[in-house]
């Protein structure tokens, strides 16, 4: 039986969108107001979703313990109260798109886990604007 179990967490962080290699007029027709030059920020919300078999003996696909420490040490302790383009490595030539975000969470989170799970990372930068991704 594969089952899939989730956990959710959030982090506070600033960024700006653009390009260094774009003029000014080319990022802010392309990014707008997210191009502001003093950033700008988001309350994240994060969706963490492991998919495994059922341990027999424990009857866990993964502890929750372990996997909220995981996000914690990885995600939060890395991006909350954190200017992305500025404090965090993963970004200092990356721009932090929500897109971008999700796959840097993902592949910090993946090597973590047993190759036998599979994992779901969902970012929400908005209530109405969230990305996904598994890895493919």
């Amino acid at each position: 039986m594969k089952v899939t179990v989730s956990r959710k967490a959030h982090f506070n962080a600033a960024h700006r969108l653009y390009r260094k290699d774009w003029s000014n007029d080319k990022n802010n027709a392309v990014f707008g107001k997210c191009n502001n030059p003093n950033y700008h920020g988001h309350n994240y919300e994060l969706i963490v979703s492991v998919t495994g078999e059922i341990d027999k003996e424990t009857g866990y696909v993964i502890d929750m313990k372990v996997l909220k420490e995981l996000i914690r040490e990885e995600v939060e302790d890395a991006f909350d109260h954190k200017n992305l383009n500025e404090d965090v490595e993963d970004f200092k030539d990356l721009n932090p798109t929500a897109e971008n975000i999700v796959v840097v969470i993902y592949n910090k989170l993946k090597p973590k886990l047993e190759p036998k799970l599979k994992l779901e990372v969902t970012l929400f930068e908005t209530p109405r604007n969230f990305v996904s991704y598994s890895g493919a």
